[in-house]
């Protein structure tokens, strides 16, 4: 095997160890027929086997808190579907077994969902684990997951279920490297949140052998195999040198030469705020709020329990600022009523603001709520809208604000390359721009974001996504107006001067990488980000990109 490979790095920092691999999946099910009579008893088995496995998701999600909870909830509510069950009753009413059953209707609804569209594509891992956990228990075997070791280890695997990294014991998992996944899978997320160093979307992670040495650098995606003594010298001093950055650098984000940066955060409801405000967050760049409304898919959260959420967000940042994104319901966050259940391609369907102007009292009661939570608040609050495609949009929003008396900043997500293109007149009807650098690629690439096998389209540093970047703020400095970056994107230091040379006036995401985009900020002038964005922008791929703002930044 090659000394080095190159996947896509997720979360920043190094680990070297061992490998272990995840444990295999279950295997499949004999198809044995069983008599008619037993058919009632097989049935109570599945559906005991069910409900004990949601059971378990939904306990390691109260154990974990924050994303991985709304994570591992909707796990839970995968293997509590009604029309697979039904399909499980159905098949063992014929025949089958009741882990045979769930194994074929699971399989039939992976079909399905493989070639539904963003979110439901994007789900088929997740699907995949529930399955493997039912067929476990119903078979009484130990269900496959994380090795156990009472040494420390770098954990390779297909995929990671959400309910594995979720609770991955971070004193013995040094690090992980899938071979599937991408910058904004669940697995990514979540490593994030940990402080995990990782490296998704490596081909060939399969072949690295058990017990073999790797290191694993999760900002640059490299993985060196049995690394000699000169190259763990010089990954662990740069890791060093990465901490002592992190440590001397402090307070609100800036350049060298002084050029402020906020830097904000990425959350989704009360339970993130700690974090955001121990990393030294200067307030909130996006709040979603559609986790608050993933607890019920059923029905909306009424308005004084909106309010009660809303106000404990605002509180934590008295003078400080904080984005709120209404509802963005459909394609990857589906709720029951809201969102059609026939689409043919949800990501490209009604989702995001289009689910909100076909339903105006879901719109109408968050943002009163919102206006109830800020009333005697000194914070700076913004509401921006998701999936806006152009200034009829807009214009919809903005008036949906005003109309129930908000006090507020209205914005714009940028998520669709129409609006970066006709980023001025937009302009026209908001007060600031926030740009989704997830969606955004997703959409410009026509590349599904939860595939591994199109990471390189899914990749922020594609020259192409910066130029809409570009286009965006260049938009905004001629309305006077601001621009910011709420996506992935902006948890890469390297890629946050970039965007800072760029012209975003703000930069937003995970608490864990607000540290690392402070320090690597402050040790480069504007001018040289700016030369950088342009070096990246000249390049003619993603890797050629970061290749060129890196060599900029370094002086070389």
């Amino acid at each position: 095997m090659d000394a080095k490979l190159r996947g896509v790095g997720v979360s920043h920092g190094v680990a070297i160890g061992q490998v272990r691999h995840m444990g295999t999946a279950v295997l499949e099910p004999p198809a044995k027929q069983i008599a008619t009579q037993d058919a009632p008893r097989e049935q109570q088995r599945a559906r005991r086997a069910v409900e004990a496995v949601a059971a378990d998701l939904n306990a390691r999600g109260n154990l974990a808190g924050g994303e991985a909870q709304a994570v591992l909830e909707a796990q839970a509510l995968m293997a509590q579907d009604p029309e697979l069950l039904s399909d499980v009753d159905r098949r063992i009413t014929v025949g089958s077994s009741a882990e045979r059953a769930v194994y074929d209707a699971f399989a039939s609804y992976r079909a399905l969902l493989a070639g539904a569209g963003e979110y439901f594509a994007g789900r088929v891992a997740d699907l995949d684990d529930v399955r493997n956990r039912i067929v476990a228990r119903l078979l009484g075997v130990p269900m496959p997951g994380v090795p156990d070791s009472d040494e420390p280890f770098v954990l390779i695997a297909r995929d990671l279920a959400p309910a594995d990294t979720a609770l991955l014991d971070t004193s013995l998992v040094l690090g992980f490297v899938t071979a599937e996944g991408g910058p904004t899978s669940h697995s990514a997320i979540l490593a994030r949140a940990l402080g995990v160093p990782a490296v998704v979307a490596l081909p060939g992670a399969a072949d690295l052998a058990e017990e073999t040495v790797v290191a694993v650098d999760g900002s640059t995606g490299e993985i060196i195999v049995n690394p000699d003594e000169a190259e763990r010298t010089a990954l662990t001093r740069a890791a060093e040198e990465r901490r002592a950055s992190l440590a001397a650098a402090s307070g609100p984000g800036a350049t060298s030469d002084g050029h402020k940066v906020p830097l904000l955060a990425n959350i989704g409801g009360p339970d993130d705020v700690g974090a955001a405000v121990e990393a030294g967050a200067e307030g909130v760049g996006l709040f979603r709020t559609e986790f608050l409304f993933l607890d019920d898919s059923s029905r909306a959260p009424s308005a004084e329990r909106q309010t009660e959420v809303y106000r404990k967000v605002l509180e934590a940042f008295p003078h400080g600022r904080v984005v709120v994104r209404v509802l963005d319901a459909g394609a990857d966050k589906p709720l029951d009523f809201l969102t059609p259940a026939d689409e043919p391609n949800p990501a490209l369907g009604v989702r995001g603001l289009r689910t909100l102007l076909d339903h105006p009292e879901v719109l109408r009661t968050q943002l009163s709520a919102l206006a109830e939570a800020a009333e005697g608040l000194p914070v700076y609050l913004e509401v921006m809208a998701p999936m806006v495609a152009d200034r009829a949009d807009a214009r919809a929003f903005a008036d949906a604000c005003r109309e129930v008396g908000l006090r507020a900043k209205f914005g714009a997500m940028v998520e669709i390359p129409s609006a970066a293109l006709r980023a001025r007149s937009v302009l026209q009807e908001v007060e600031f721009l926030s740009l989704g650098t997830n969606d955004l690629a997703q959409y410009t690439f026509a590349a599904d974001r939860q595939v591994g096998a199109l990471a390189r389209l899914q990749d922020p540093w594609q020259p192409a996504l910066l130029d809409l970047v570009a286009l965006s703020t260049e938009a905004a400095v001629a309305e006077g107006k601001s621009c910011g970056v709420c996506g992935e994107a902006a948890a890469d230091p390297l890629l946050a001067c970039v965007l800072t040379g760029l012209g975003v006036t703000s930069l937003s995401m995970g608490a864990a990488a607000i540290p690392y985009v402070r320090a690597t900020l402050a040790k480069h002038t504007l001018a040289q980000c700016e030369r950088a964005a342009a070096a990246a922008r000249a390049a003619e791929s993603a890797s050629e990109a970061r290749a060129a703002a890196q060599a900029v930044l370094s002086g070389e």
